[in-house]
């Protein structure tokens, strides 16, 4: 018997009792879909998370202060501390300390209350100086940055982030107009455009930009101090060089011997710690769906068993003229086959299927991997041929005469 005969009664077979072989292919089809879509959240999952911490910035040093103690002698956490200065951002600056730094923006962040009319809105109040935009690589909507003049006389200029001027202004253009900040006014003269990033667990759509000198006059903070300081490295290449200059510069400034009073944080070690946790969740769920393929492929060796045991007379029969053990074999191997690789096929479409419609109901992103999908067909031939193993073997191994006398 030929291969084209051998699948053409396959098919013959599987055809011949379609709401069974159905039934069969389910769990292979809820396991194949299960994995496509899990693996799709994972992988979009990694990639927001990239693309969020990408929005946050070209090659970029976040250096956060380092932790404070009370009176009481408890330590609160990273970034509690007022251990960063302007003077550390200036020397950060400065092309003879760290060659490898493109810019520097320090920042000093603080909650506020801002009003417009009527309406109020507690945000992030920034102070910032004129490059923080080109360092973190934001763009503008509408107006324009405030300027080193600006900054010089603590102009009382805001510029808003989208949400933060969505809910302080629903009628016209928030450029121009006017919000105040602990009883001082200041004019709009900006709108940065979105970037669904989030920094330090805070949305950057939502906050408030200042001179940083007329953000110490509105809180009262000391005029040396900063909250924060970006450092974008002068390519993707010198960022781990600029890594080293930065932590270097530091060290020496602030006389460190022991530990450190201050952290020094890279877009990529964020990445890894989110795709870390996204990578532990995807393989739980996928193991999930593991155990969806098992069942669909003992499914599969149930019905190739109740298969044999239903066709023992045509088995005998085959045998009877001529047909060989391999090809008895081959034949019922073929059966389970097309049983796993269609129920595959299936389970990939219908994946494909609800990784296209789930993102528009739970609004996270889910991505289609052809690896995935090259391997989540493979398995389900796998299985179909890995289960189907022992009915075709015994089917193999029945006697021609034992075969013809079953009833």
């Amino acid at each position: 018997m030929s291969w084209a005969e051998t699948l053409r009664t396959a098919l013959d077979a599987v055809r011949a009792h379609r709401l069974r072989s159905a039934l069969t292919m389910l769990g292979i089809v809820i396991g194949i879909s299960s994995v496509i879509v899990t693996v799709g959240l994972g992988q979009g999952a990694q990639q927001q998370v990239r693309d969020q911490i990408d929005a946050l910035g070209s090659n970029l040093l976040i250096v956060s202060p380092g932790s404070s103690t009370d009176s009481s002698g408890t330590r609160a956490g990273f970034g509690s501390a007022t251990t960063l200065t302007l003077a550390d951002a200036e020397a950060l600056a400065d092309p003879e300390v760290a060659p490898d730094v493109a810019a520097v923006a320090p920042v000093s962040s603080s909650n506020a209350s801002l009003t417009a009319g009527s309406t109020n809105w507690s945000t992030r109040l920034v102070g910032a100086t004129p490059s923080w935009r080109s360092v973190r690589a934001r763009e503008l909507s509408a107006g324009r940055f405030f300027t080193a003049a600006e900054l010089a006389e603590a102009a009382p200029v805001v510029v808003l982030a989208p949400d933060t001027a969505a809910e302080l202004f629903t009628v016209g253009s928030p450029v121009g107009q006017e919000v105040t900040v602990n009883g001082r006014t200041l004019t709009v003269i900006g709108l940065l455009a979105g970037s669904g990033a989030t920094d330090l667990a805070a949305s950057e759509d939502d906050q408030a930009l200042v001179p940083m000198t007329t953000a110490q006059q509105l809180t009262g903070a000391a005029a040396d101090t900063v909250s924060t300081i970006y450092v974008e490295a002068t390519s993707a290449e010198t960022l781990s060089a600029a890594y080293q200059e930065v932590t270097g510069a530091l060290n020496v400034r602030h006389q460190i011997t022991d530990e450190a009073d201050f952290s020094v944080s890279t877009q990529e070690s964020l990445v890894k710690t989110a795709n870390a946790t996204n990578r532990t969740m995807t393989v739980l769920l996928a193991g999930v769906a593991a155990i969806s393929l098992l069942v669909g492929g003992i499914g599969v060796m149930n019905i190739m068993l109740v298969s044999v045991s239903e066709r023992v007379r045509e088995i005998g029969l085959r045998k009877a003229l001529g047909a060989t053990p391999a090809l008895i074999r081959r034949q019922f191997l073929t059966e389970a086959s097309i049983l796993g690789l269609t129920g595959g096929a299936v389970g990939v479409l219908l994946g494909a299927l609800v990784a296209r419609l789930l993102p528009d109901l739970i609004d996270q992103p889910v991505a289609i991997s052809p690896s995935a999908t090259v391997l989540a067909l493979v398995v389900a031939l796998a299985i179909g041929v890995g289960f189907g193993v022992h009915p075709a073997s015994r089917a193999a191994a029945l006697a021609p005469i034992d075969a013809l006398r079953s009833e």
